[in-house]
């Protein structure tokens, strides 16, 4: 199996099975805090079947309808998973708030407890393995995962402090640990939603980037100048576009091995895709 799927696989079996378990578990003693976390746990098993299709995607070799390639499907499906986490947000954020306004109430024992403790652990596990592999791959998918599971974590550490009070006599605890945890899918999403529209819809990479771009292109033996620098994003990968100046008392095929040699240096960058590169001669006016 390819490096990039093994993190899926956890994700989706890992988060079936803490699901079912929050879920019984919730709706056995009545915990809306417990319920919530359950369905934040199925949606991390809707969004990373679709990360999965996504990759999968997204990995296509370019063909007549898509020349470029298929990288951008990799950054819409993030962005959809952040739409899907903002959608679970409110449903959990308006039971919270109708359990708090009900004044409900629940008896808290060890198993809810201890489900919540196992959930936490499983979760900053997931978390940082989907973003060390994330990042090794620069996948999108993985880092919007990740921080899934980021989020999935923090929202039952939200769980465990909101069952604790319930526990100690604070009557409100379970409901507001759910809207606790609304918010934190709250963050979540926007945080997923606003990295990949930029992705999505061209964004120039940061500046140190683009320095980074125009030194390989000078550090190229013939290369007097670069200029016309545009680099954006297709998909989660750079298009750069550059032109160099050369001198005027090289040959064509000179002119050509350089064109060459700035195109790889460039493309030698993990940010960058594909390169073009135009050639100009020192001191000839277009």
């Amino acid at each position: 199996m390819e490096e990039v799927y093994k993190p899926i696989w956890v994700s989706i079996i890992g988060s079936v099975l803490l699901a079912f378990l929050k879920l019984a578990v919730g709706l056995l003693y009545s915990s809306i805090a417990l319920i919530s976390d359950g369905v934040h746990s199925l949606s991390d098993v809707v969004t990373s079947v679709a990360g999965y299709f996504g990759i999968k995607i997204a990995s296509k070799p370019p063909d007549r309808e898509h020349p470029f390639g298929h990288s951008r499907f990799e950054p819409l499906v993030a962005f959809l998973i952040g739409e899907v986490l903002l959608v679970v947000a409110y449903e959990i954020g308006k039971e919270a708030i109708l359990k708090l306004l009900r004044g409900d109430n629940i008896e808290v024992n060890g198993v809810m407890l201890g489900v919540t403790v196992l959930s936490i652990a499983a979760k900053e596990a997931m978390f940082r393995y989907s973003l060390h592999v994330g990042r090794k791959l620069n996948s999108q998918i993985l880092i919007a995962d990740a921080y899934h599971h980021r989020g999935d974590a923090l929202s039952s550490v939200a769980v465990l402090i909101g069952l604790g009070l319930q526990k100690f006599g604070f009557s409100r605890g379970d409901a507001l640990a759910g809207l606790v945890v609304a918010v934190f899918l709250v963050k979540a999403s926007f945080e997923i939603i606003l990295e990949n529209v930029g992705y999505l819809t061209g964004r120039a990479p940061p500046l140190e980037l683009c320095e980074e771009i125009k030194k390989r292109a000078l550090s190229v033996p013939n290369v007097l100048g670069v200029h016309d620098l545009k680099a954006h994003y297709v998909g989660n990968k750079l298009h750069v576009e550059l032109h160099v100046e050369v001198p005027p008392t090289i040959s064509l095929k000179e002119a050509h091995d350089v064109s060459e040699e700035v195109k790889r240096r460039i493309e030698a960058l993990p940010e960058v895709d594909r390169a073009f590169v135009h050639v100009d001669i020192r001191g000839v006016t277009k």
